[in-house]
């Protein structure tokens, strides 16, 4: 076996032996890849597992009298959400992040997907790790990527004296795919640091020469890197402190703790991934009290541990070091069904919490017709990889043209990092009312597209209930000029379509009926 695919295999598998809860395979990641002020910015990932139902957990409230014909099994009542904006609200289990909310700490992007949207849990999951399209098939991470790029000479002469600590963690047993690179995971599985004791490094001598010596090799060095981290992740651990009591039967909280803990005790990684599983509400998602039951929940324990997490680090005065962002698979259907539960379905609400996140909502409340098609999923507003660019950018310092090669040249920067005094990245551009407009609407055999252009490139696409794209259509105009696409529909058949419109780093979604 080639030492590459030895690396690949202990990366992606979970065959290789765990070493007191931390997997070989693990990448060192000394800060930066390519230009980008040094800093110690960490981000933090929450994957919510099986797909969140984004309109039973950031509400909104202008769309009740049609989500109550769409979802009446399952429909949190009116008067029972937290309300965060005139016509938006949380679920009423999220009573910290609501807190949250309130405090300027935490920011919503509406409807993020991707075009095409894959519904299988699988391939969409790979999606959102790879950072690909949904016609691209990539074995790295958006993150694997991000650190190869620096540093791909890993494992060879890691740790040193320059960077000790391992720069990417996923608080569990098995590696993140997020940091998947083209050799090699960049992350260590840690499911207790208290828990790390030394491994038996056997001889370190008279090797045969030939395969068998050279694997034996480099499994001894392995096992010795290991240690390594072991001895500085310990080390962190017991000289950090936690400053809030987090609950033993959260399960999120627990990840979250040690997080902060490691934080605390001066670990200099970068990254840092927890989950959350159980999204997969396709039955029984809640109670006869549709406030209470599996989704109430899950979005509680979430909110707790969130809650718990961005006070300790506030009280270790650690808070403006770390962003912390969700992310889905997909989100669900808009109709409920017979089983109190839904069905995988296209784009969801991201939500980005700290100090240095831009507070408050991106993008429109999902537009819902009492008529939706069944199986009809929420609408893309903005590509998942647009976010991903925008932390890249914006946090960890990366300049627009990395960004770009990593993720995909079309991808915008959104305003979603402000505030902090250590914000040293580009401020991003305002975004303004492009005044988009569809008529006739409904539609028979065409319907025009109309908005003003802000003198950039501009793409629009056509989607139907599931994401696909049915039609799309580029240009460009001078800076504000009348823009006028008529869009032809013979043979498009009747039912609900959107149109999702970019122009630079300006995005919008509108529905359209076609008769």
């Amino acid at each position: 076996m080639k030492r590459r695919n030895f690396l690949r295999t202990g990366a992606l598998t979970s065959v290789p032996v765990l070493l007191n809860g931390m997997k070989l395979g693990a990448v060192p990641f000394p800060f930066m890849y390519g230009a980008g002020p040094e800093n110690d910015r960490v981000l933090v990932l929450i994957q919510l597992s099986g797909g969140n139902d984004g309109l039973n957990c950031v509400i909104p409230v202008d769309q009740y009298s049609a989500l109550s014909v769409l979802r009446p099994n399952i429909l949190i009542p009116e008067s029972s959400v937290l309300p965060i904006e005139t016509s938006l609200g949380l679920h009423p289990a999220m009573t910290h992040m609501h807190q949250l909310y309130q405090d300027g700490k935490m920011g919503i992007v509406q409807g993020v997907s991707y075009p095409n949207q894959d519904r299988s849990h699988f391939r969409s999951t790979d999606i959102w790790t790879s950072g690909s399209s949904a016609t691209e098939y990539i074995s790295t991470g958006w993150l694997g990527r991000y650190f190869y790029n620096s540093y791909p000479e890993y494992p060879d002469g890691y740790p040193n004296a320059d960077h000790e600590s391992p720069f990417a963690l996923t608080m569990g047993s098995l590696v993140s795919e997020t940091c998947q690179g083209p050799i090699t995971n960049f992350s260590l599985a840690l499911n207790d640091p208290f828990a790390l004791k030394p491994l038996d490094e056997g001889e370190t001598g008279g090797f045969p020469d030939n395969n068998y010596g050279k694997e034996l090799r480099f499994l001894i060095d392995a096992i010795a890197q290991t240690n390594a981290y072991s001895d500085v992740i310990l080390n962190a651990a017991e000289g950090g402190a936690n400053n809030v009591d987090y609950p033993t039967t959260n399960r999120l909280a627990g990840q979250l703790k040690n997080v902060a803990l490691l934080i605390s005790g001066g670990l200099k990684t970068k990254v840092y991934i927890v989950s959350l599983g159980g999204f997969d509400t396709h039955s029984g998602q809640t109670d006869t009290d549709t406030t209470q039951g599996n989704h109430a929940t899950l979005l509680g324990q979430l909110s707790e541990a969130m809650g718990l997490f961005q006070q300790d680090l506030k009280l270790a005065g650690l808070d403006e070091k770390v962003i912390t962002m969700t992310f889905s698979e997909f989100g669900r259907q808009i109709k409920s069904n017979d089983s109190v539960g839904t069905d995988h379905g296209t784009a969801a609400p991201l939500m980005l919490f700290g100090p240095c996140v831009k507070p408050g909502v991106l993008g429109d409340n999902a537009q819902i017709d009492t008529g939706a098609d069944p199986q009809e999923g929420v609408a893309l507003q903005y590509d998942f990889r647009s976010v991903y660019g925008t932390v890249l950018r914006d946090w960890l310092g990366m300049s627009e043209n990395d960004v770009k090669a990593i993720l995909s040249p079309d991808i915008q920067f959104l305003p979603l990092i402000e505030g902090c005094s250590i914000f040293t990245a580009i401020q991003n551009e305002v975004f303004k009312d492009v005044h988009f407009k569809i008529f006739p609407n409904p539609a028979s055999n065409s319907t025009t597209l109309e908005w003003l252009s802000n003198g950039e490139p501009w793409s629009a696409t056509m989607m139907d209930k599931w994401g696909h794209t049915i039609k799309s259509w580029t240009g460009s105009k001078g800076v504000n000029s009348l823009v006028s696409q008529k869009v032809n529909l013979p043979g498009v058949p009747s039912g609900h379509y959107f149109i999702h419109l970019k122009q630079g780093n300006q995005s919008v979604t509108r529905g359209v009926v076609v008769n």
